[in-house]
């Protein structure tokens, strides 16, 4: 059977875009998937990472204070019980984070301590002392045992604490005793909820737990799980690896994308070793990527069908020139007269180029919605403001240009005053205009060459370049920043009245590692906090 030349150029056409176009969508939609899976995973794996440094952060905070306090004049001479037990309770008013203190002789018997809890009583056999006899000590999560029935617990909840304690020397450096204190669990369900809260909603299946180095035993997630081991490769490849993600299949023969991270520490604390989870039920993780691959297939597909009319047109119009010089031909063969019509064919080729061109533009639109999503990525999605991921990028530039030009840069941490209690009163949707109100007078008031990112809740962050009196150009920002957040933010049908607090380390005086600056800024912010609120504070002025 012969085909006509439309028919068989019409069907090569059509094969030959059908073809092409299924391969490039499958190309087109593994890159897209792939991506996608990939900054999904990092995302876990950042949120990890970031419940890991918060665990650090607090417990060298803890940690450092109890040092400071164990090498206090009033615990090294002859100071009397009563004054170590007055001295023990101030501290635990201001933080009331340590739910015990106490002071040993050298036997192990507690001579003082908050409240006169426990005073009296024998812990040389628990290793919050014996452990501290020579060294500072830290140890992992475990339940109350001697206070269980002494301390207030008026949620009923099983009391749980991180112990942290220092030996104690006189003055010719004999052991006479150990500083001991118990820290509440209960802290670190307040860092976990300051990383979980602020995820948006398609992130409500994400949970979070924290693991014991000792027995791979959570210590703090889904009530479910809390006291169970975990036998799981992520935690294995956090300790090796350190932070990382994976999919994995757990106890519930469910698989989740598991983001992961081990906290080793910070400065001189030498850290408890605990290992973060962050998982996400792998259909929901990548719904969003296979979502993409499905569109990206089917208009490859619809496309195809589209390209394969427009072949059949083509055809159509290329073998008309030779229909014309059959027919003349076939009046030839019965003694007629023939004319053979001049064609150039330079119209069709230009119709060709045309539909080609139709194409390349369709393909440059699903690559033009890639980079789009690319861009969300590093984006803030209430506030338009660049997130974490965008802000270690840009500061590690900035700092390397900086560094070439001589020139300087203030970090601002800054912490909104009276926010929890706009979303409190006035709702969350209040509270997300304010955040939007806030974003636009930072805006407005940093000059071009900053860089403002929002890295959490009410938690933004500025990097300011400047060449000279960086103290007094840094500080007269800080307060424009504070005067203007003070005043009454117009919601619909009200206000609200918030402040800011606001802490500053400088590049190069302070450090020249960013995540230090950073630290160093944060607690800037936490002694502007301590101060009233409202407040402005340098670094160098807390050394």
């Amino acid at each position: 059977m012969s085909l006509t030349l439309r028919v068989y150029w019409g069907m090569v056409f059509a094969v030959f875009l059908l073809l092409f176009a299924l391969f490039s969508s499958f190309i087109v939609s593994q890159i897209a998937t792939d991506y996608l899976k990939k900054e999904k995973g990092e995302s876990l794996s950042n949120i990890a990472f970031q419940m890991t440094d918060k665990l650090d952060q607090y417990m060298w905070s803890r940690y450092s204070e109890v040092s400071i306090l164990s090498s206090l004049e009033a615990f090294q001479a002859d100071a009397s019980n009563e004054e170590k037990r007055q001295l023990l309770n101030n501290v635990q008013q201001q933080i009331p984070s340590f739910s015990w203190m106490g002071v040993s002789d050298n036997n192990g018997v507690i001579t003082a301590s908050t409240n006169g809890l426990l005073e009296g009583q024998d812990i040389s056999k628990r290793p919050v002392f014996y452990e501290a006899r020579e060294h500072a000590f830290v140890g992992d999560v475990h339940e109350a045992l001697l206070l269980a029935e002494l301390l207030p617990n008026p949620a009923g909840r099983k009391l749980e604490f991180v112990d942290i304690s220092m030996p104690l020397h006189n003055e010719n450096g004999d052991f006479e005793g150990v500083l001991a204190t118990h820290l509440s669990w209960e802290w670190a369900e307040e860092v976990q909820s300051s990383i979980i809260d602020p995820l948006t909603s398609n992130e409500d299946d994400v949970e979070v737990f924290v693991i014991s180095s000792e027995d791979n035993r959570v210590v703090l997630g889904p009530d479910s799980f809390v006291g169970r081991p975990l036998p799981l490769n992520s935690i294995t490849k956090a300790k090796q690896y350190g932070t990382g993600w994976m999919v994995e299949e757990w106890q519930t023969d469910q698989s989740y994308l598991t983001g992961y991270s081990e906290a080793a520490g910070y400065r001189d604390y030498p850290g408890i070793q605990w290992t973060v989870l962050v998982r996400e039920p792998e259909e929901t993780a990548f719904e969003t990527a296979q979502s993409l691959s499905f569109v990206i297939l089917i208009s490859g597909i619809l496309s195809a069908a589209i390209f394969a009319l427009i072949g059949w047109i083509i055809a159509g119009k290329i073998a008309k020139p030779l229909n014309e010089i059959s027919n003349q031909a076939q009046l030839f063969s019965t003694g007629r007269d023939m004319h053979f019509p001049a064609y150039t064919g330079i119209k069709e080729i230009e119709e060709l180029s045309s539909s080609l061109q139709l194409m390349i533009k369709t393909m440059s639109t699903t690559e033009s919605n890639l980079l789009k999503m690319e861009g969300m990525a590093y984006r803030d999605s209430l506030t338009g403001l660049p997130n974490r991921i965008l802000l270690e990028l840009s500061a590690s530039q900035m700092i390397g240009e900086a560094q070439l030009d001589g020139d300087k840069l203030a970090f601002f941490y800054m912490d909104l005053d009276g926010f929890k209690q706009v979303n409190d009163t006035l709702g969350h949707h209040a509270g997300d205009r304010t955040l939007q109100y806030v974003a636009d007078i930072i805006r407005r008031q940093v000059p071009d060459s900053a860089f403002v990112s929002r890295v959490g809740g009410d938690e933004f962050i500025i990097l300011l370049p400047y060449s000279e009196k960086g103290d007094k150009v840094a500080l007269n920002l800080a307060h424009q920043i504070i005067q203007e957040i003070s005043k009454p933010i117009p919601l619909d049908g009200s206000s609200a009245q918030i402040g800011c607090s606001i802490g500053i380390s400088l590049f190069p005086q302070d450090e020249s590692d960013f995540h230090t600056l950073i630290s160093y800024a944060d607690q800037a912010l936490y002694a502007s906090k301590n101060k009233g609120k409202g407040q402005v504070t340098f670094y160098q002025t807390l050394l």
